[in-house]
């Protein structure tokens, strides 16, 4: 009788004169945004389908600029007029890092399934902060696809996360607690009774200072050790260093081996690193952001042997997967002690043994309680094409830099600086006579003139002293003429501003 009176609302009290009426964000007429919708997705389509017709990358001018400094809307704007914005300023200046002849820092190219799971993702709307539902599951099982590519054992955990800097932060912050020697969480670093240390190359990722920044041990815990003539970390000099240590009053706590490096895609010897950490009992720490992959890659797997060996593996699946923008991975062999590192209980998010609450909460493996369904993107392509496709990709970046790295050696005054050991090739103009100032100046001045052309794009770094260009080549719509494009314009360019 209660129920049936309330249906019909009778005791109620008097509603709100704003509840009649409700607003909410939802169109008043869903067709005319579907029309719109299915206009965006042709639109897409053709973006992506002609990337290769427009420049790498244009420079924004100052109107579409003055755009973004406009206030805060107060009043509202029809959503075509809102995408005709998308449209003409946003879509029209990008990074560039879709184009095949993208080649700056280190980004993955995307892909056209990727996208429509980021959109699929957005519209279900999960947050995958943990609970019983499907994009959970999706979630985990990408996590567990990626634990099997590198080769950890199926009682590893893991946590999808933004990309590399927070999946290394995430690993190094589990190394550290678990090799404390205290209860971190609890007592804070101050207590602790040895500094501890961590151990990486000189070629690490800057993401690493930052992390041991974050976890409060300061950029000093992180010893960066001299690397050999191929740019690997020196393992002799890692043994010296870690027994100085151990001498000195220090705790060696983690050894971060490098699968990949950002200079010059250097890849450690992993397996001897693995063995370095086992006879030290140290944890075994695999920034694997760049190379972790190479895993899949048929006639590069061998180069990361021994990564199945790491206690901790970081890894980004926006670059050699592809993936849309963004989606990294931190994984992690011991599970107890990645959740003790994260895991709190509070009263609100308590387990259930029934409904919605009835599964494990993800957010004990990480920093954030809340985060979006990023494994759709993943998990469909993964789907569409399989894992040993990806594998073939990476092979192919990889003979591509050797190819360019061969152009190079043909056509002087190009100098190769390093022998490309994956899909990284550092390169020069340098003909005879200019002292190391003037070739920085002229190639500085190569590199931004193939950018603001949109020929190429290219980044630049120092590796000992020496500056050089820097071609990264991880993107699945690079050609082989695509590289000869790239020599022909360097010359052509480094001609023009030398002779200036």
């Amino acid at each position: 009788m209660e129920a049936q009176s309330l249906r019909r609302g009778e005791g109620l009290l008097r509603q709100p004169e704003g509840l009649h009426s409700p607003e909410t964000l939802d169109p008043s007429d869903w067709a005319s945004v579907a029309t719109l919708a299915h206009r965006i997705v042709d639109d897409a389509v053709d973006h992506v389908a002609r990337v290769r017709e427009r420049p790498v990358w244009r420079s924004v001018p100052e109107e579409v600029e003055a755009l973004f400094g406009t206030p805060v809307p107060t009043e509202p704007m029809p959503i075509e007029d809102v995408y005709g914005l998308v449209k003409d300023a946003v879509f029209a200046y990008p990074m560039g890092n879709i184009h095949p002849r993208f080649w700056s820092w280190y980004m993955g190219s995307g892909n056209f399934t990727g996208a429509l799971g980021d959109f699929l993702a957005a519209v279900q709307g999960s947050n995958l902060g943990g609970g019983r539902h499907t994009a959970a599951l999706a979630d985990q099982q990408v996590v567990g696809w990626l634990r099997d590519m590198v080769g950890l054992p199926e009682t590893a955990s893991g946590t999808l996360v933004s990309g590399g800097s927070v999946a290394n932060l995430v690993g190094l912050t589990v190394a550290r607690n678990a090799m404390a020697g205290i209860d971190l969480r609890e007592e804070g670093v101050a207590a602790l009774k040895e500094p501890l240390r961590f151990y990486a190359s000189d070629q690490v990722h800057s993401c690493h200072r930052k992390a041991l920044e974050t976890l409060g041990l300061g950029n000093r815990a992180l010893r960066r050790i001299p690397t050999d003539d191929h740019y690997r970390i020196d393992l002799e000099k890692l043994r010296a260093a870690i027994a100085d240590d151990r001498a000195a009053g220090f705790r060696p706590a983690c050894v971060i081996g490098t699968a990949g490096t950002v200079n010059s895609g250097a890849v450690d010897d992993l397996a001897a690193l693995a063995d370095i950490a086992a006879r030290e009992d140290m944890w075994f720490h695999v920034d694997g952001c760049i190379g972790a992959l190479l895993a899949i890659a048929p006639d590069n797997a061998w180069r990361v042997k021994g990564i199945e060996r790491a206690d901790s593996v970081a890894l980004d699946p926006h670059k050699w997967l592809h993936a849309p923008f963004e989606v990294g991975c931190v994984l992690v062999r011991d599970r107890a002690k990645h959740r003790e590192t994260f895991a709190v209980s509070p009263e609100y998010l308590q387990g259930m043994s029934r409904g919605i609450a009835s599964a494990p909460w993800l957010y004990d493996f990480g920093l954030q309680t809340s985060r979006g369904f990023a494994a759709l993107k993943v998990w469909m392509a993964l789907k569409q094409h399989g894992v040993a496709k990806f594998g073939r990709l990476i092979d192919q970046n990889i003979a591509q830099a050797a190819y360019l790295a061969e152009l190079v050696r043909q056509h002087p005054p190009l100098e190769l600086l390093v022998v490309p050991e994956i899909n990284i090739v550092c390169f020069r103009y340098a003909p005879e006579g200019l002292d190391e100032a003037r070739l920085k100046a002229v190639n500085v001045e190569i590199m931004l003139r193939l950018q603001e052309t949109g020929v190429a794009a290219l980044s630049d770094t120092t590796i000992r002293d020496r500056h050089c260009l820097r071609a990264a080549i991880c993107n699945h719509r690079t050609r082989a003429e695509d590289l000869t494009l790239l020599v022909t314009e360097v010359l052509r360019v480094g001609q023009e501003v030398a002779r200036s």
